[in-house]
């Protein structure tokens, strides 16, 4: 005789609450959001969940971006820069004086290094 792991007499998903808790039949709530590219989303929350807990924003599953519950005044597109490398950003931010002065700072203390660990060696 084959046995299951259910307990006898008793049903899948039963519980305390009642079947229009569980499912399809559960009281839900639909909210749009939109995004920048005027995609709509469609997102279900349990009808007793409070308004403060439903997010004003999410994250576009289509297409990633932000997507709020104004229609009208959708979050703007995020703004992409290409990427820099760090003297990229140390150039842009400091004279030529004062990159030239870190960038023999930071040589120094690598030398510094190397030359005490080779005569730890």
């Amino acid at each position: 005789m084959a046995g299951s792991n259910a307990i006898r007499g008793a049903r899948v998903g039963s519980g305390p609450m009642g079947e229009k808790d569980h499912g399809s039949r559960a009281e839900r709530t639909q909210i749009s959001y939109w995004d920048a590219l005027g995609n709509e989303t469609v997102r279900y929350f349990a009808a007793d969940v409070p308004e403060e807990e439903i997010p004003e924003q999410i994250d576009s599953p289509t297409t990633g971006l932000p997507a709020g519950r104004d229609r009208e005044n959708p979050p703007m597109l995020p703004k992409n820069e290409p990427f820099k490398t760090h003297l990229a950003y140390v150039k842009e931010r400091r004279t030529p004086e004062e990159a030239e002065e870190l960038l023999e700072a930071a040589l120094q203390k690598l030398r510094t290094r190397r030359g005490t660990a080779r005569k730890s060696a």
